[in-house]
């Protein structure tokens, strides 16, 4: 179960946002990280994080997009319940493989 969120979805957003626009303008690119979190409440690296992960679910950045990271971690997830029901089917076929070989009375 993920960890609750400290900040909504809109805070981000708005965020990001902000950011994205200060970062287009020369005139307010110079601290514009440190700024905006400043007026935000929010952690200055936090606020990167977010500015860095919407530019790559863009395409402005390369990286792994936020979908193929869930997607990552579902297959992950799948990955583990097969290997999981793999190791079950093992042990069943050594238990009754074992049974076949013992003489019968």
């Amino acid at each position: 179960m993920p960890a609750p969120r400290k900040y909504s979805d809109e805070v981000k957003a708005r965020a990001v946002r902000l950011t994205i626009d200060a970062l287009a303008d020369p005139a307010t690119k110079h601290g514009a990280y440190k700024r905006i979190a400043a007026q935000l409440d929010l952690n200055t690296e936090t606020l990167r994080s977010w500015v860095r992960q919407a530019q790559i679910d863009t395409g402005e950045r390369p990286g792994t997009t936020t979908s193929e990271s869930e997607r990552i971690t579902e297959l992950e997830k799948e990955v583990r319940e097969l290997r999981r029901a793999n190791e079950i089917l093992k042990s069943a076929s050594a238990f009754f493989a074992a049974e076949l070989d013992r003489p019968s009375r």
